[in-house]
């Protein structure tokens, strides 16, 4: 599971930074990645990335606001174009199904693989055997909307030497005994899986908020987090200025992760007037005054989300 950041500034891109586009890559899970946000230029940043459209699974919109869903409708003609027939299911609020038809049609594009789009008002999106994701409504100017992804607890692996002092050899039992059944060997005697599987694969969580102020649903949200994604598009010392955009600061940022209790932090979404890296480094400073475990997301950075 990792994270791959495809743009980090807020409201209009840069030559430094894009606008808004998460991906989530889970190859080795499910053999996908999901998208959060499609800002203007996604599909560029892809194609300059190693990600693969043919692997794009998933499209979580936070909210409607254009530097969230400008790229959109490119990526999804495009997508075809590259070969890929996979479906693809977009989520987003109220709207987002109207923007993606009509643009589509208006322009004449033409999707030729499965698209399903599920407009949302919260609560639980999508469960499975591997993973459960919510959403719950943020503060913002229009409806926004963080997730919580949550990736379900895996069996532990195969004890070997275990196996080997009953005499099993590698094979077909040991698939069974992976999935939790028993097993009965030639001699007779019965193997419980629970008796040759070592302690569970714990699952990792990922909060991935939308544009939003401080809020009473973002606590939640990313409770136990192993990682929270942040907006931070101010410094501290704007605070009134995030609050009339509907926007925070680095300093709240970090006072959600702490309140939340997660494990590492990342701040994305900077504003323009933060030119590069060198200029965004007190916006780190001051969220690690709070919460230590913290990071600046850059555009094209790979992070992995550890166990």
């Amino acid at each position: 599971m990792e994270l791959y950041f495809l743009g980090t500034n807020a409201g209009v891109p840069t030559l430094q930074r894009n606008v808004t586009s998460i991906a989530l890559r889970l190859l080795e899970e499910r053999r996908s990645m999901w998208l959060f946000d499609c800002g203007e230029g996604t599909q560029h940043q892809i194609l300059r990335s190693s990600l693969k459209m043919t692997r794009l699974e998933k499209i979580f919109i936070t909210h409607l606001h254009g530097d969230h869903i400008f790229g959109l409708p490119g990526l999804l003609s495009s997508r075809g174009a590259q070969g890929a027939t996979s479906p693809i299911t977009v989520y987003g609020p109220k709207g987002i199904k109207a923007y993606i038809e009509t643009s589509l049609e208006l322009s004449q594009s033409r999707v030729n693989y499965p698209l399903e789009i599920v407009e949302h008002s919260g609560g639980i999106l999508f469960d499975d055997d591997g993973f459960c994701v919510e959403a719950a409504l943020l503060e913002h100017r229009v409806e926004s909307y963080g997730y919580r992804i949550i990736e379900k607890d895996r069996p532990g692996n195969l004890d070997l030497q275990r196996l080997e002092s009953y005499g099993l050899k590698p094979g077909p039992m040991y698939g069974r005994l992976k999935r939790g059944e028993s097993i009965e060997t030639p001699d007779g005697k019965t193997i419980y899986a629970v008796d040759v599987l070592l302690a569970p694969k714990k699952g990792r969580i990922v909060t991935i908020l939308g544009d939003t102020r401080p809020c009473a649903n973002i606590v939640p949200l990313a409770k136990d987090a192993d990682l929270l994604v942040h907006e931070a598009t101010f410094m501290h010392e704007l605070e009134d200025t995030a609050h009339e955009y509907y926007h925070s600061t680095a300093l709240q940022a970090a006072q959600a992760a702490l309140e939340a209790g997660v494990k590492q932090l990342m701040l994305t979404h900077f504003s323009s007037r933060y030119k590069d890296i060198e200029h965004l480094q007190p916006l780190l400073e001051e969220a690690r005054q709070v919460f230590e475990n913290t990071k600046l997301a850059e555009d094209f950075g790979l992070y992995s989300v550890q166990r």
